[in-house]
């Protein structure tokens, strides 16, 4: 069985008196690519933002490639990369300048930088735009070359929050093409969250799912299914989480992400 690069054991995060994740317990296998889903406010966001070092766990353990999280912040930064759902490119700059600037904030090798740009815009099929303004770029091209800067500093675990939302159909079955290669020919993790189910079915090797802070099932489609007495993800999703409409009040969204993120980089230096 392949190692665990992404290990969670009773984590719990609280904000005063609520409890936005209540002792979960997962794993991750390398190379593996994982479906983290949950309705509104059932503490995606906030798992994540422990898991990338934008928030420290509460009480339990939570380890990326070896690193805990709280102890180890600096090597377990190394050991990712992220595609935010809110989008984080700046649109005063150039696509090559958007990469250029994220290789110097993760201390990427002067003389590889120009290489390794020119490889991952060619990958997004971005390089024939490298010198044009990101205001000029189309949704989709700009979640390319969002997924392009992630991977720059070369990271074993790829988090994807939200990567297809508001794209068309195609842009979404070439960026997924993308993240299959990644985790194929290079061993890549891939863990990502997504209301669209049938991306998650398409797309997942497991699934874990989340609701009201704890993980309520994990396995892959088949298991799920068969757990849930259901025919597809979606009818056991609904059957684990119920159909009523839900407000985004987990504690940990994207509310002032980016800014958070930007001061967090300046400390890569």
């Amino acid at each position: 069985m392949s190692e665990s690069i992404i290990s969670a054991q009773n984590v719990t995060k609280k904000f005063g008196d609520n409890t936005a994740v209540d002792g979960i317990s997962f794993e991750v296998k390398k190379g593996e690519i994982f479906a983290f889903l949950g309705p509104n406010g059932a503490g995606k966001s906030t798992t994540i933002k422990m898991m990338t070092t934008m928030l420290r766990p509460t009480d339990g353990v939570l380890k990326l490639a070896g690193h805990d999280v709280t102890t180890e912040r600096d090597h377990a930064r190394k050991a990712f990369g992220i595609v935010f759902q809110d989008p984080s490119l700046d649109e005063e700059l150039s696509a090559y300048e958007n990469m250029d600037l994220h290789a110097t904030l993760y201390s990427v090798p002067k003389k590889e930088r120009s290489a390794r740009i020119q490889e991952l815009l060619e990958l997004v099929e971005l390089w024939g735009r490298k010198d044009s303004m990101i205001k000029t770029f189309s949704g989709g091209m700009r979640r390319r070359l969002e997924i392009a800067r992630g991977l720059l500093h070369e990271p074993r675990i790829l988090f994807l929050d939200e990567p297809t939302l508001g794209l068309d159909t195609q842009t979404r079955n070439l960026m997924w093409n993308y993240v299959k290669k990644l985790s194929q020919e290079k061993g890549m993790t891939i863990f990502f969250t997504t209301h669209y189910l049938d991306e998650a079915e398409d797309v997942a090797e497991r699934i874990a799912i989340i609701d009201h802070g704890s993980i309520v099932a994990r396995g892959t489609t088949a298991e799920l299914t068969k757990q849930t007495g259901t025919k597809t993800l979606e009818e056991a999703y609904l059957k684990l989480t119920g159909s009523t409409i839900r407000d985004d009040s987990d504690v940990g969204n994207n509310d002032g992400l980016n800014a958070r993120l930007a001061r967090r980089n300046t400390n890569l230096r």
